[in-house]
């Protein structure tokens, strides 16, 4: 079954030291299924990628390796038509008490009845609190 998959699970595939068996088991149902993610993604695994390129934990070739390796998989960056707006995120920015770019992913997943992928805490109690399912650990 396809899934929203977030960007704090995804970026887990770049750093060693925050693999765990969830989030490569995550990673290994990309074999048989693809995940759906928010335009915003793309933003955010770079901003990451650029984060710790600057604090020296990783390196350019290192982030263009890892992008590399995520074009290689299928992962369906949405392009909702209308383009999703602050109108439709600050609601459940108000009522999850998330950030926007978490209520992006929530907000993906209830309008597609998707389960989500994730390793945030904060959008794995809004998705609980909303009926969304989520992809259960190992």
């Amino acid at each position: 079954m396809p899934f929203v998959l977030d960007a704090s699970l995804a970026m887990s595939w770049c750093f060693a030291d925050e693999s765990t068996p969830y989030s490569r088991s995550v990673l290994a149902s990309l074999t048989d299924t693809w995940a759906e993610v928010p335009a915003l993604w793309l933003t955010e695994v770079a901003n990451v990628l650029a984060v710790n390129e600057r604090k020296g934990r990783i390196s350019p070739a290192v982030s263009d390796e890892f992008l590399d390796t995520l074009a290689a998989l299928d992962i369906r960056v949405e392009q909702p038509n209308p383009p999703i707006d602050g109108k439709s995120l600050l609601p459940l920015v108000r009522k999850y008490r998330l950030t926007a770019y978490d209520a992006a992913y929530l907000e993906l997943a209830q309008r597609k009845n998707l389960p989500v992928a994730t390793l945030d805490r904060d959008l794995i109690a809004a998705a609980g609190q909303a009926g969304i399912a989520l992809i259960e650990q190992p």
